[in-house]
């Protein structure tokens, strides 16, 4: 597999953790510590997933290959709903600040990841080559979701959506969920 080829499969699997990292950055409550722990369990499921999607092959993708992105998608769309929820009862607890929730966005946007190491780095018999390429996807998706993070710093800054954070959050992330479940 070429670089370029890699890069955009990093970059695909990424997406759905760039959307949640914005959804999640345009939070008032969301400090740089915890953006840093999604950024980075963002980062470590999708090289996780993938490093083991890889070794679980064939046998996997023949039989279950459409559940992951249907557990994953509506993982999201629960936590989405948890947010607008949230947003209507204008409580001081922000749900995204649970230590907890890192490690559940953080496996629902690598779901697919998995599906990827499933699908095309089950042949790769160099073991240290495959390793390379799922640090890579890792990498990219931490890259991508502290961009994603830096982004939402400035659309904070808009009054309506800074207003509206919880709602606007919550709606991407249900439609994220939405888009998972039946795309």
């Amino acid at each position: 597999m070429d670089l370029y080829s890699l890069l955009i499969i990093a970059l695909a699997l990424a997406l759905d953790a760039f959307g949640v990292a914005l959804s999640i950055g345009i939070n008032k409550g969301i400090k740089f510590k915890n953006k840093l722990w999604f950024s980075t369990s963002f980062g470590f499921f999708q090289f996780l997933f993938a490093f083991i999607g890889a070794y679980a092959g064939f046998l996997f993708t023949t039989y279950v290959l459409a559940l992951p992105k249907v557990i994953g998608g509506v993982i999201i769309a629960v936590v989405g709903a948890l947010m607008l929820k949230e947003g209507l009862e204008e409580k001081d607890e922000n749900i995204l600040l649970d230590k907890k929730m890192y490690f559940i966005l953080g496996i629902s946007v690598s779901i697919d990841a998995a599906v990827v190491g499933f699908t095309v780095f089950n042949n790769i018999a160099n073991k240290l080559l495959l390793l390379k390429y799922t640090l890579f996807i890792g990498l990219v998706s931490l890259i991508m979701s502290g961009f994603a993070f830096v982004i939402s710093k400035y659309l904070r800054k808009i009054k309506v959506v800074a207003k509206y954070a919880d709602y606007v959050g919550g709606i991407i992330l249900i439609l994220f969920g939405l888009k998972m479940i039946f795309l």
